[in-house]
């Protein structure tokens, strides 16, 4: 068997069983990507001594009987926004050119603890803030479905190394749907965690008060164990998720509002089979989502800015465009409307807790579109705003209410269906979200 195509925890799987070595799959990971011929557009930069070496120390522990999880030994790629010691950090933009942290991020560092391989870090949206995953600062990476189209953002190449088989997962972050958006574009699993229970010092920010880092993967079950890695914590037990039982929420309304069909479709094709799995379906469009949505241009944009202002107007000039005015689209938001913003939406994260209170989890069209062209992107900016605004509608309803949310792949290739949990639900999610697969793939 091709390990590579395999599931990171066929992976381990594998190791634990001495049908593959470590060392084996991360020398594999590193040839397939030197012989990739996109391989600098989708990786910033490689760390092959730390990968060989962390490989060999989870060969020798498999040898030993001293394995520290299901994925000891397992290769990823990182974001370019999360630390690594010694090796440059640069969260996709010249703002930041010639940053080397002189120690891990929390996250990287926790997963180093699990055994897992550090293969290196993948090219993103500039400082994280785009949906569409376009990067003419630093290198957009192609689609893994078709090179032509847009990747998904802002953990690119996170994503598409993953469907690319050139690492067996990746941490990226999500503040309005960068995990999840990627994910779907490219045929992964993405899973973001509720903000709060993934540590993120080390983790370059973007909005603090909705960053949170996870993983990008191939099932379910490697994003618990994946969420156990950079958490420190056990992995969630998936074994006895069943579909039949369950009770979703479709949520109406707003996520549908100008969608294409390709993706409501996909959707709708899924949830009819997750029905005769034996989950009950119901369906609603509470109206307090429409005034949830429009408080992001008052929260996101101004944090972003208030993060970045000093470096962004000192070098304005070394910015993409699109990305610099969004980013300063937040400086004409007032501090008072910014302050009472934040006190509507918490009073709405409590409203929307009540009203989703009995179902297992809701769930929506991971995006409304399909990934757009690429270079039309790059030659419209009035384009590049209008699909990424609409890429991101989505996605950004479970950041503004606090919420876990998981993207899974369709039958329709570059549409996922995304379930949400309860803030803080973060394994009881993954538990609907591995029954759902399990559904969505007989």
């Amino acid at each position: 068997m091709d390990w590579l195509t395999g599931t990171a925890s066929e992976q381990g799987r594998a190791i634990l069983a001495g049908l593959v070595s470590p060392v084996d799959l991360t020398d594999a990971c590193l040839e397939a990507i030197s012989r990739h011929p996109e391989r600098d557009r989708i990786f910033a930069r490689l760390t092959p001594e730390r990968a060989r070496s962390e490989a060999i120390a989870a060969h020798d522990r498999a040898r030993a009987g001293l394995r520290r999880g299901l994925l000891d030994g397992v290769p990823l790629s990182w974001k370019d926004n999360i630390d690594s010691a010694g090796t440059a950090t640069e969260a996709g933009s010249a703002l930041l050119k010639g940053r080397v942290p002189d120690r891990d991020a929390v996250v990287l560092a926790n997963a180093d603890q699990a055994g897992l391989v550090c293969l290196g870090k993948t090219h993103m949206t500039e400082l994280a803030f785009s949906g569409l995953g376009l990067n003419p600062i630093t290198a957009t990476p192609p689609n893994a479905l078709d090179p032509a189209l847009a990747p998904g953002g802002s953990s690119s190449g996170s994503a598409v190394s993953v469907a690319l088989g050139l690492a067996s997962a990746s941490i990226g972050s999500d503040t309005g749907g960068s995990i999840r958006l990627p994910a779907a574009w490219n045929g992964l699993v993405g899973f973001k965690p509720t903000p709060g229970q993934v540590p993120m010092t080390g983790v370059v920010p973007l909005c603090p008060r909705f960053d949170v880092a996870g993983p990008l993967a191939r099932s379910v079950e490697d994003c618990a164990e994946l969420f156990a890695a950079i958490t420190a914590r056990p992995a969630p037990d998936l074994t006895d998720a069943r579909p039949a039982g369950l009770h979703l929420l479709v949520l109406d309304g707003v996520p549908f509002d100008a969608a294409r069909e390709a993706p409501v479709a996909a959707f709708e094709a899924a949830v009819d089979r997750l029905g005769r799995a034996g989950v009950r379906i119901s369906r609603a469009a509470p109206a307090m989502l429409a005034e949830v949505m429009a408080l992001a241009p008052t929260l996101f944009a101004p944090e972003a800015y208030g993060t970045w202002a000093a470096h962004i107007e000192d070098a304005p000039e070394a910015m993409y465009p699109p990305i610099l005015n969004r980013f300063r689209a937040g400086r004409e938001v007032s501090a008072p409307d910014y302050v009472a913003g934040w006190q509507t939406l918490d009073r709405l994260r409590g409203l929307w807790a009540e009203t989703v209170a009995g179902f297992d989890a809701v769930i929506l069209p991971s995006c409304p579109i399909l990934p757009p062209d690429r270079e039309a992107l790059l030659a419209d900016a009035d384009f590049f705003a209008s699909e990424n605004l609409l890429t991101l509608r989505n996605t950004r309803i479970g950041n503004l209410l606090g919420l876990p949310a998981i993207s899974l792949p369709t039958a329709r290739p570059a549409c996922g269906i995304m379930a949400m949990g309860p803030a803080g639900g973060d394994l009881a999610l993954l538990r609907v979200a591995h029954a759902m697969e399990a559904a969505l793939s007989a």
